[in-house]
């Protein structure tokens, strides 16, 4: 196997020079060979420990949304209001990221429990499970990290990559990106519909009539609940209920943006063209879901709370593999790229969300404007040598 390395100037707009990495095609399939063997031997250790998990987190769940719904009652004392608001948006914290992300990835199907089911499951958000399924599941997780295809780069509304053509619109990044994670929930449940595409005229009201009338299902179901029926139980408290209920959801969007963001979007994360990627073999697939994710360090409760997406790299390479899994696979991850000389992208919290802040900041700019933080890359030999 072959393993070389350049410096060019790559940057004709800055004159920044960048390191590129070229890795062989085989070495790359043999990096494949050896994460296709990590999967198995975790596959087949699967069992009661990872049930007891995911039944641990349910109960818990359960157990903080009904405290911050009791605490309700007592809304009229402040501390009381704080501790319910808490409770409840952890409880909103642990539905979405460790229990319904992870459910409907299928890292439970396994378990053949109906409740469990990726299919089946419906989350405590307003995105109707279906299409995120969609979105989420198929279109992000197929694509990562592709720019024009993964529409999670930008989320059809922002500039998250040098490679999207400025326009003045992008002087806006920052405050679009600040409205998206105060409403991330209903930031996800559009983003099937694909706002840019139907701006642009590509896309009819046939085209998403379907779409809208889910979302308005689901939506409806979720602003009923929150905001009132429960406040409706507490009486004369309802307006303090309803104040609660949104800070809970609120807390959750700040909280699952700003995770979700600190995963593909810190200085280092690497993005791909199409043309990079066609006939992508498995080997090739692997690597570019190392190079386009990007881990945050932290506690076990502070994976837990990230839905183990803190460990973005190892998800992106077994999505569906129980999120409980990630902290004992991750070490062995970061030696397969060590081994190869991949870089494994991983930093605390504050240091990833302050690099993806800035990333956003940078791109609203033109890149003549700016430099590009981002010096070393990594390349494949897409054909086997010898072979035409």
């Amino acid at each position: 196997m072959q393993l070389s390395t350049s410096t060019e100037a790559d940057d004709k707009s800055t004159g920044s020079k960048k390191t590129e990495l070229i890795l062989s095609y085989e070495e790359v399939e043999a990096l494949g060979r050896e994460l296709d063997e990590l999967r198995a031997r975790i596959v087949a250790d699967l069992g009661q420990s990872d049930r007891d998990y995911i039944y641990k987190i349910i109960k818990a769940q359960r157990g903080f949304e009904v405290a911050g719904r009791g605490l309700a009652y007592l809304g009229w004392f402040p501390p009381a209001w704080i501790a319910g608001v808490g409770s409840l948006a952890v409880s909103k914290i642990l539905d979405n990221m460790e229990i319904g992300h992870n459910v409907m990835h299928g890292q439970y199907d396994w378990m053949r429990e109906p409740s469990l089911n990726s299919r089946e499951f419906e989350w405590d958000t307003v995105c109707p499970a279906d299409q995120w399924r969609h979105s989420h599941n198929y279109m992000h997780h197929t694509f990562t990290n592709i720019v024009g295809e993964d529409r999670d780069i930008g989320y059809g509304i922002m500039r998250m990559d040098r490679d999207q053509e400025w326009n003045p619109y992008y002087l806006g990044n920052l405050l679009y990106a600040s409205m998206l994670m105060v409403g991330f929930e209903w930031g996800v449940m559009l983003h099937d519909l694909e706002a840019e595409n139907i701006v642009q005229g590509k896309r009819k009201w046939t085209d998403i009539k379907g779409l809208a009338k889910g979302m308005w299902r689901k939506a409806s179901k979720q602003v009923l609940k929150d905001y009132i029926v429960f406040p409706a139980l507490t009486g004369p408290l309802f307006p303090i209920t309803v104040a609660g209920n949104v800070s809970a959801n609120l807390v959750r969007n700040l909280w699952t943006f700003s995770i979700i963001f600190c995963g593909h979007f810190p200085s280092g994360v690497q993005t791909f063209t199409p043309e990079e990627c066609e006939n992508e073999t498995k080997g090739q697939w692997y690597l570019r879901q190392m190079l386009g994710s990007a881990n945050i360090t932290g506690t076990p409760l502070f994976h837990i709370m990230s839905g183990n997406l803190s460990h973005q790299i190892e998800h992106h390479l077994f999505p569906d593999i129980p999120a409980n899994r990630y902290p004992e696979i991750a070490p062995e991850v970061r030696a397969i790229c060590e081994k190869h000389g991949l870089p494994y992208n991983t930093g605390t919290f504050s240091h990833q969300i302050f690099s993806t802040w800035k990333k956003i900041a940078k791109l609203s700019l033109p890149n003549s404007w700016t430099e590009d933080d981002d010096n070393f890359s990594v390349k494949v030999e897409r054909e086997r040598k010898g072979v035409a």
